[in-house]
């Protein structure tokens, strides 16, 4: 019988000796050695009494081990539940016992902590360290080197990403194999990915960029992956060389280009370097092609729909886009209010139709029939325009509009300009209270190294371009904006920073 995502993508490397994994210690791993470990993980995971369709939620270090987890679950028909390694055991209960889950996989170093998260939820608790051991490490060493994949269809569930959970209660997005498959693949054809490719691997496997993108894509083509535990910028430079690409997030290629030793010999022989996760400023991508002669190929994707457009690999790849729609799916740019598409050109939410969509909200029926319509359009909560040539450019978040005195006004908009000032890194934009207006806008900038921008001379500068009503209030100086792990600015966390500026 069928398994579509582990045949396709798992399955048909079983016998293979060639290298899928290089590690940091020089060793290496074959895919026929990858899929014994995964192999033995399915069959422990099955003898513990899973059965298809059950849920294995895992926070692990990165590593093969980790990677196998995954495999496994796909083998047996599990759905994989990968967590971020930075919750704590209080976030980790939620997601535990919101999802079901039926075991709980953690470092050896933390069952202590997470045995009363596991008992709560009613899950067993087993240990899996980087370096393969552990308590499942050891039961699975019994384990046979084959297994018989369970049969399962493209619509049956294949893994939870829960949501960060900024606008509440974190939804966990229920993505089948279709979801899954369909992706990779329009996105190994779309980025040219064959087996004589190396992959430089730095981003984290508990998110859709490093696990859904970067390793789905890499098994389909049947490549390679330097798998590195986590971004280093000497790692990183010492492994390009071996390397034809890299997908990361923005921060990966700002610190590239803060080093001498990135150069443009250094990348000469890559072939391909992929950003997402996070906006990547304009001004980046335009350095980074001047160091290397490298267009950094930017593109827009989220936990519930993986990718769902790209800059060409071909083509004019346009700095401030994230390109075209993948082919399969559809966008549009509609009014929030009314839900009709809006004319090219003008700014509205983007809702995206296609197989890569999720399949809803585990446990959030009302939620999932908020944001998926009937006719199969999820709507992303994104705000986005279209320009005459199909590019598509993402100006923020719908619940990052600031309605001051009854006008829309989107941050986008004001950070490119405040972007473009003297000393200014990046920025910021934000609605705070205010008792006049409802809502004003203030700007949070970061300076570049060594400098401090002139505030007055800002707030003078870009009155110019904008109507008085978007006129930031304030302007504050930080020496950082706060990210998630991904990378991307976490915009709720200075709202709730800056919400008494002007009503205390």
């Amino acid at each position: 019988m069928a398994n579509p995502l582990y045949d396709t993508l798992f399955g048909k490397h079983a016998q293979s000796a060639a290298v899928f994994l290089q590690l940091p210690d020089g060793g290496v791993v074959t895919y026929a050695a990858f899929l014994e470990q995964a192999a033995q993980y399915a069959g422990l995971l099955t003898e513990l009494g899973l059965t298809p369709g059950s849920r294995v939620a895992v926070q692990l270090a990165k590593s093969p081990e980790a990677l196998a987890v995954y495999a496994a679950c796909a083998q047996a028909g599990l759905i994989f539940l990968p967590l971020n390694t930075a919750y704590t055991a209080d976030e980790l209960a939620y997601f535990v016992q919101n999802s079901g889950a039926e075991i709980l996989l953690c470092d050896p170093t933390k069952t202590e902590v997470l045995a009363p998260v596991a008992a709560m939820a009613g899950a067993q608790l087993e240990s899996l360290s980087a370096q393969g051991t552990g308590s499942f490490a050891d039961k699975a060493r019994s384990q046979p080197r084959s297994f018989a994949t369970v049969a399962r269809q493209e619509d049956d569930l294949a893994a939870f990403l829960y949501t960060s959970g900024t606008t509440g209660r974190s939804k966990g997005a229920m993505l089948t194999q279709g979801n899954l498959l369909s992706n990779a693949e329009v996105l190994k054809d779309a980025w040219r990915f064959t087996a004589a490719d190396v992959l430089l691997h730095a981003l984290p496997i508990f998110h859709t960029h490093g696990l859904f993108v970067a390793t789905n894509i890499t098994l389909l083509a049947g490549g390679q992956m330097i798998f590195l535990p986590a971004f280093n910028l000497d790692a990183m430079i010492e492994n390009l060389p071996r390397a034809s690409t890299l997908m990361g997030v923005p921060t990966f290629y700002t610190r590239l280009l803060e080093d001498a030793r990135f150069d443009r010999d250094l990348v000469a022989h890559m072939r391909l370097f992929v950003s997402g996760s996070a906006p990547l400023l304009a001004e980046t991508h335009v350095q980074f092609e001047a160091r290397t002669g490298h267009g950094i190929l930017e593109r827009y994707g989220m936990t519930e729909t993986n990718m769902n457009t790209s800059n060409p690999y071909d083509g004019p790849r346009r700095a401030g886009t994230v390109g075209l729609p993948l082919a399969g799916v559809e966008l549009k740019i509609t009014d929030s209010t009314t839900g009709e598409s809006l004319p090219q050109g003008e700014i509205g939410q983007i809702e995206v139709r296609g197989p890569n969509v999720f399949k809803g909200y585990w446990k959030m029926p009302e939620k999932t029939a908020e944001e998926l319509r009937d006719d199969g359009f999820f709507i992303t909560g994104d705000l986005g325009q279209i320009d005459a040539d199909g590019y598509v450019s993402i100006v923020g978040r719908n619940k990052d509009l600031i309605i001051s005195g009854g006008y829309n006004i989107y941050p986008k908009e004001i950070e490119l300009l405040l972007d473009a000032q003297d000393d200014v890194l990046e920025s910021a934009v934000i609605g705070v209270p205010h008792p006049d207006f409802g809502e004003t806008v203030v700007g949070i900038l970061v300076p570049q190294p060594g400098t401090t921008p002139d505030v007055e001379a800002i707030k003078a500068n870009i009155a110019q371009a904008l109507a008085r009503f978007k006129h930031p209030q304030k302007l504050i100086l930080l020496p950082e904006l706060p990210r998630n792990t991904m990378g991307k600015v976490q915009k709720k966390t200075l709202r709730e920073d800056y919400a008494g500026l002007f009503t205390s």
